[in-house]
C-alpha cells in the first residue's frame, strides 16, 4: 500500500466517523445505518442493544425521538489501523444528554471499530460502545426551544452578575 493510499484511506475512516456522529446527532438514523455494511452490528452493551444490520439500526433510530429528549455527542480522533481492505480503530467520545424521562447525565466511552473497504467507501462491520465513566447527576441545563415552539419558553440562567460579584447568577 502506498503512502499516498494510506492517508487517504484514513481521512475517509476518520470522516466516516464524523459522519456517524453528524447522523447521530441530527436524528438521520437512515443516513447512519447506511454508513454500515449491510450485515454491520451496532453494539451498546450499557444499554444493552446488539442491533444487527441496517434495518435494525433505522428501526432504533425511528424510535430514538419517543425517548432521548437531547443528545450532544463530540467524537475524539483515536487511532486506525489499516489491513489492506479492513481496519481497525478506536474513537473517543464524550456526550451529553437527557430523556425524556428526566435521567440524563454525561459519560465518556469508547468506541472499538471495525471497518471494511466496500465500493461504496468505507463503512462500519461493527461498532462497540464501551463506556468508561457516567455521571448520571441531574442536568442543571436544557435543550433550548426552537423559535417558535409550542409550549413555554424554557428559561435560560440569568447572566449577570450575582450579589458577590464572584459570577453569573442563576435564578
Amino acid at each position: 500500500m502506498s503512502d499516498f493510499q494510506a492517508i487517504a484511506d484514513r481521512v475517509e475512516i476518520e470522516a466516516l466517523r464524523g459522519e456517524f456522529t453528524d447522523g447521530a446527532m441530527m436524528r438521520d438514523y437512515d443516513r447512519v445505518a447506511s454508513l454500515f455494511t449491510p450485515d454491520g452490528v451496532l453494539r451498546m452493551p450499557n444499554i444493552p442493544v446488539e442491533l444487527e444490520g441496517r434495518e435494525a439500526i433505522r428501526a432504533w433510530g425511528r424510535r430514538v425521538p419517543d425517548i432521548v429528549e437531547f443528545l450532544v455527542q463530540n467524537t475524539h480522533p483515536g487511532v486506525i489501523r489499516l489491513d489492506g481492505d479492513t481496519a481497525s480503530g478506536r474513537a473517543y467520545i464524550s456526550e451529553v444528554g437527557r430523556g425524556h424521562d428526566g435521567r440524563g447525565g454525561l459519560n465518556y466511552a469508547i468506541y472499538h471499530d471495525r471497518y471494511q473497504r466496500t465500493g461504496d467507501g468505507w463503512k462500519f462491520t461493527e461498532r462497540v460502545y464501551e463506556v468508561r465513566y457516567e455521571d448520571t447527576s441531574p442536568l442543571a441545563g436544557s435543550a433550548p426551544r426552537p423559535a417558535g415552539a409550542s409550549g413555554s419558553a424554557v428559561s435560560q440562567p440569568d447572566r449577570r452578575e450575582n450579589s458577590t460579584g464572584s459570577g453569573p447568577r442563576h435564578p
